[in-house]
């Protein structure tokens, strides 16, 4: 073993973590030097780094089973070979500390973020082509491929040369400035002004006889561009919202292509360098010669690599070297780099183990899978236009290619939910077809009734789907929907939402260790104890959720389910489980504090490797919680991400707590 191992096995095995001063005397050790130039070096006294150490050498000796002392810390270190058990420990604890600093993968990735991948070489492109008098930059891709953390990164690198550097995302505008062109321009003008730091000064450059665009020309070349020294580089993004205004965009576009022409003859405009950033191009009738997206240089943002899929799993703390994971993933979801980083991201919080990303991948087409938010998106868009959405559909459910029409092609291309080939569709993943194909599939049944002899059948599914079948609790699909419904009503009545996460500590070693009959019992054993925790009078009678389980569910309507049941437990994951609650943060930490101990007083036997607290020779669980009284603009994804948060932090310091976000 090396230094460096020895502190990461103590950091993963210990139930708190190791002190700066403990790592310190560890390593100084190591490397020979006595107490007394230990002290020194740290500014402690000698008596408390003799103490330190002391402590340090019967932890490593319960941990190696040899009497451990400064002599031979180190030759003994060195001979030391770790378990199988220890490695896995090890990484766990790698995984673990990783997903504390996660991301969640919304919106932008930072210019300080380490998630980016780049992609050669198209940084390197954008960031010559900004240095160009009056160049132009259009950046096209579907959604979510990388657009705004690419300006990002242009803006930046823009700034570091000195340029001033302007943002405007037309989704901020207000639909009353889409009024007409004047009012449109105006606003423009104003936000850039106000971007620059300059006093707005329209009603000097505005003229009526000359009209809005010469007016717009004028305020650019006479006040804005001559009041700076520098270069500016001015980014459009979300310009597809200006497509869904016709008159105005067949008037603001060619005027940009104008200003870019200019820049040709005329010096003052050469210092201004646009990117424009779109999802699909406009559809209204423009010449060619009129668009500003076929002028200047064109870049359009592809899938993540193999390679690049694989560093990013590196970067997340995972070991996907030989890509058959990665290969697993982008047989899904492609290389889009947010679906593949949203996967990584829960993998992580799973604690990065192989069988994760295979319950990702089983669950990823389904209501419960982690993509259904992003997706139902989707299905609203389609739905608002039924020749896309039959066009979709005709694709997904096709075993080869299939040829539509070039405007709806190209649509549904732009979407980012078909690649051409040609004038031949196919679904852009896997995922797509899945679970479109379920989900307009299911739109078509409800739009034709199934026959009276099947709706039995159909409403005794709907329950038995939403049961998990080991433990009897809720299962992942139905506290998804409850979860909405719980949502909208705190946020309807002000009320409290608190939502407990409870993940059994080291369970994986556990059903390694005593085999998968016993791990079933013991998810049976916790499952029975968090009902008992949680079991309260409802409605001045004795009814949980547990009682109507056993019972049976009355599947008629959701909102029935709602007004008889007030706490919800589910099986979230493979060993974790969901409490949800409208009781306020008190009372859930409460709740959550009364599982832990109950749980504990199981004394469910789980003698694999342990150093530290000899009372932990049981199994044990590690809860989050979160609580929240939502707002009309706060994000159902909030609530969980807390409680995540809550749980990783509760592992990180130890196991067996209970630590409140």
């Amino acid at each position: 073993m090396t230094i460096d191992e020895v502190v990461l096995l103590l950091k993963a095995s210990l139930p708190s973590a190791l002190t700066p001063l403990q790592e310190l005397v560890l390593r100084s050790s190591w490397e020979g030097k006595t107490y007394t130039i230990i002290a020194f070096e740290a500014h402690y006294g000698e008596e408390r780094v003799r103490k330190v150490a002391s402590h340090l050498w019967q932890l490593l000796s319960d941990l190696w089973k040899e009497p451990i002392n400064k002599s031979n810390f180190r030759s003994y270190g060195e001979a030391f070979r770790l378990t199988r058990v220890q490695q896995q420990l090890i990484k766990e604890f790698n995984r673990t500390a990783t997903a504390i600093s996660l991301e969640f993968p919304s919106g932008p990735v930072s210019v300080n973020s380490r998630f980016y991948i780049p992609r050669p070489p198209i940084e390197e492109l954008v960031y010559t082509e900004i240095t160009e008098p009056g160049s132009v930059i259009c950046i096209k891709a579907p959604k979510k491929m990388g657009k705004s953390s690419l300006i990002l990164r242009i803006l930046a690198h823009a700034a570091k040369l000195g340029y001033r550097t302007v943002s405007l995302d037309f989704q901020q505008a207000d639909k009353a400035v889409f009024a007409n062109l004047d009012k449109f321009l105006r606003w423009f003008c104003a936000n850039v002004s106000r971007e620059l730091g300059l006093e707005p000064k329209l009603n000097d450059f505005w003229n009526e006889d000359m009209g809005s665009k010469i007016s717009c020309s004028l305020y650019f070349q006479s006040y804005l561009l001559s009041a700076i020294e520098t270069p500016l580089v001015l980014a459009l993004n979300e310009v597809d919202w200006v497509f869904e205004y016709p008159e105005i965009a067949g008037d603001f576009l060619p005027l940009l292509c104008s200003w870019y022409e200019q820049a040709k003859r005329v010096e003052i405009w050469q210092k201004l360098r646009l990117v424009l950033a779109y999802s699909t191009e406009i559809l209204v009738p423009l010449r060619l010669t009129k668009s500003p997206f076929n002028i200047g240089l064109p870049i359009k943002l592809p899938p993540f690599t193999l390679l690049q899929v694989k560093n990013l799993a590196q970067l997340h703390g995972l070991d996907w070297a030989d890509g058959s994971d990665a290969q697993r993933l982008m047989a899904m979801v492609g290389g889009h780099p947010y679906l593949v980083r949203l996967a990584l991201y829960y993998i992580m919080g799973k604690g990065g183990l192989e069988r994760d990303l295979g319950q990702i991948l089983e669950q990823a087409s389904t209501e419960s899978g982690i993509y259904n938010d992003y997706l139902r998106q989707y299905v609203l868009a389609l739905r608002e236009e039924p020749e896309l959405e039959a066009a979709f559909y005709e694709v997904i459910t096709a075993t080869g290619f299939v040829k539509l029409e070039p405007v709806v092609a190209y649509k549904l291309q732009s979407m980012g939910l078909v690649n051409l080939e040609g004038d031949r569709a196919y679904p852009a993943c896997e995922l797509y077809r899945l679970y479109f194909r379920e989900q307009l599939n299911t739109r078509h049944q409800w739009e034709n009734p199934v026959p009276e002899q099947l709706e039995m059948e159909n409403q005794q599914l709907r329950v038995f789907n939403s049961v998990d079948e080991l433990t009897q609790l809720a299962n992942r699909r139905y506290f998804n929907i409850y979860l909405q419904m719980a949502w909208q009503q705190s946020t309807r009545d002000r009320t409290f939402l608190s939502l407990i996460l409870c993940d059994i500590d080291y369970f994986k070693f556990y059903n390694k260790i005593y085999g998968d009959i016993a791990g079933d019992d013991c998810l049976r054993q916790i499952a029975n104890t968090i009902r008992n925790c949680v079991k309260h009078p409802l409605s001045n009678s004795s009814f949980s959720y547990a009682s109507t389980v056993k019972s049976g569910w009355d599947c008629r309507g959701a909102n029935s389910w709602y007004e008889r049941i007030s706490v919800l437990i589910a099986r979230y994951g493979g060993e974790e489980f969901a409490i949800l609650t409208q009781a306020d943060a008190a009372a859930a930490v409460h709740i959550a504090e009364n599982i832990r101990e109950q749980v504990k007083a199981l004394a469910i036997k789980s003698e694999y490797p342990r150093i530290g607290d000899q009372q932990n020779n049981v199994l044990t669980v590690s809860l989050g919680v979160a609580s929240i009284i939502p707002e009309p603009e706060t994000e159902l994804a909030t609530l969980v991400n807390a409680a995540s948060q809550a749980l990783y932090l509760a592992k990180r310091k130890g196991r067996d707590r209970v630590v409140f976000s």
